[in-house]
């Protein structure tokens, strides 16, 4: 059953990935990529919480709190597409390295995206499956985590844009709020957040600990990636 859920939520994930992959093809902007992502992981929170038991308390708990985080990522990530239409400059960079049958490379790149989405989700899906009536402390405690997480992330990204809104800033490296104590402080609340969903998972079978990759490959992704 497991492997059956995780095929079909990777297929959902594809055909999201193939449709934004025909608008960079068309807009020649890859930056849709992190929107496909972000929604990405929204939706196998969604196929998850449907394929197992809608009414599964743990389900509704993660349903929500992914859906928090993908609509306010994701209406940045939008906001920013269409204040300013040019690809980001990772993007750009690699579309100027990739010479030759661009559109075919960046076609696995956006589809490599959402089977990561696969994987980050593995987490989500043990979550739902957890058939125990009753929550436990550790589940509170992810819970409480998360929240520190997402409201930690908003602050600094809300500090980020003002500071960046004002032209006399223009080139400098933004130093108020938790920026003055922390390089990136959106990044270290981005990752406690996939720390919760892991705490969150630990209970849920024997092999719930297996969801350690979660908070693992986004430290790896947010750090040198």
């Amino acid at each position: 059953m497991i492997w059956h859920l995780l095929l079909s939520a990777w297929g959902l994930t594809a055909l999201l990935m193939l449709i934004l992959w025909l608008v960079q093809v068309k807009t020649k902007n890859a930056s849709y990529v992190d929107i496909g992502w972000t929604f990405g992981l929204m939706i196998c929170s969604w196929f998850y919480v449907k394929a197992t038991d809608p009414y599964n308390p743990r389900g509704v708990l993660i349903l929500i709190l992914v859906t928090l985080w993908a609509a306010r990522l994701g209406s940045l990530l939008i906001t920013r597409l269409m204040k300013d239409p040019r690809e980001d400059s990772r993007y750009a960079k690699i579309r100027a390295d990739w010479k030759v049958n661009q559109n075919f490379k960046f076609f696995w790149m956006f589809q490599f995206q959402g089977l990561l989405d696969i994987v980050l989700s593995w987490g989500f899906l043990l979550i739902c499956l957890n058939p125990s009536k009753e929550f436990t402390w550790l589940e509170y405690v992810s819970v409480i985590v998360w929240v520190v997480g997402f409201v930690g992330e908003s602050i600094a990204d809300h500090q980020l844009k003002k500071f960046k809104e004002n032209p006399a800033n223009k080139g400098k490296t933004c130093q108020v709020g938790m920026w003055n104590y922390s390089r990136h402080p959106n990044y270290f609340f981005e990752w406690l957040m996939w720390v919760a969903y892991f705490l969150m998972a630990i209970p849920a079978a024997s092999y719930g600990f297996s969801s350690i990759i979660l908070p693992l490959l986004m430290y790896y992704f947010l750090m040198h990636v």
